[in-house]
């Protein structure tokens, strides 16, 4: 009898201790920074978590400060922990963050070469957690940190279909992660087909398939297994369409004040993966994902923003 938790979701990734700037100028002249978590399969975590699923995070991190202050962060969001190796052979990475201005991008600088999180592989695959969870989330950051993160990727996702449970994928392109913009095609298309719901941007879309419409795109994938796509379209709001095609588009929610649009990708998982399991309808849990979207982009931080059921409210 397996003593592991019943979970609604597990997912996996690489987290890092994110210093953002707390004044406006160059990261070099930048005197005073706060100290977060941040990391896209993290946020997804703590979104989840928030709102009120049962939620597993599996990951390596190093044996120093960096990997305590992330432990401390799960134990914080009530995220499952367990499948967490510390591991004292690499590093946690870190990363640095400008103050956005005005809503722009922020500018950020990685340190996660050689990372603990980019040494996991086959050896911290646990099938009877997997088995205990209704539904996989996999992101194409993840994938992109190693060869043995991308084939651990599949791995779960092979695992999780078999199991006849359902696998949700954000392609999350990282093209400096990747040897060649080709190989990362290749790599997350193969990875995409095995998902039930594709969650990709506009422009991910583009450079994943080639095409430039909503719905050709989506078809890209229909045609390939995949349940349903959702192509986040930024102000204009989302797209969807299903296999048994259902389709439409949902406005935006209309932000005033753009603060960080780093974690809006995320936030929009968080809503979408929350609705679907709880047998809401693609239309939905496509507004859903907007609404925790534009929640995301009026916060400082990753996920920060992100709500909980009160916050929430109900759409």
């Amino acid at each position: 009898m397996s003593n592991q938790p019943l979970l609604d979701v597990i997912t996996y990734g690489e987290a890092m201790v994110m210093f953002v700037a707390t004044e406006f100028g160059e990261l070099s002249e930048i005197n005073h920074f706060a100290k977060r978590a941040a990391g896209a399969e993290l946020n997804v975590a703590i979104g989840l978590a928030r709102l009120g699923l049962e939620v597993a995070w599996l990951s390596r991190v190093g044996h120093d400060s960096f990997g305590k202050f992330i432990l401390q962060q799960l134990a914080k969001e009530n995220i499952y922990s367990e499948l967490v190796t510390i591991d004292s052979r690499y590093p946690t990475g870190f990363q640095l963050k400008s103050k956005a201005v005005n809503g722009t991008d922020p500018a950020v600088e990685y340190f996660r070469k050689g990372s603990a999180a980019s040494h996991l592989s086959l050896v911290d695959f646990n099938p009877d957690a997997f088995l205990n969870a209704r539904h996989l989330h996999l992101s194409g950051v993840a994938a992109a940190l190693s060869d043995s993160t991308y084939q651990l990727s599949l791995h779960f996702a092979d695992f999780m279909r078999t199991a006849g449970k359902t696998v949700s994928f954000d392609p999350n392109l990282r093209p400096m992660l990747w040897k060649s913009e080709q190989e990362m095609v290749c790599h997350l298309n193969q990875l995409a087909f095995k998902a039930d719901w594709v969650l990709p941007g506009i422009k991910e879309g583009y450079i994943l398939t080639g095409l430039t419409s909503s719905e050709a795109i989506a078809d890209f994938y229909l045609e390939q297994g995949v349940k349903a796509v959702i192509i986040k379209l930024g102000e204009q709001g989302a797209y969807f369409k299903d296999y048994q095609g259902n389709q439409g588009m949902v406005p935006a929610c209309f932000v005033e004040n753009v603060v960080d649009t780093v974690g809006a990708g995320d936030g929009f998982a968080v809503g979408v993966i929350s609705a679907l399991l709880e047998g809401k309808t693609l239309q939905q849990a496509v507004e859903r994902g907007n609404r925790i979207g534009s929640l995301a982009i009026q916060a400082i931080g990753d996920s920060e923003g992100l709500p909980n059921r009160a916050q929430l409210g109900e759409i």
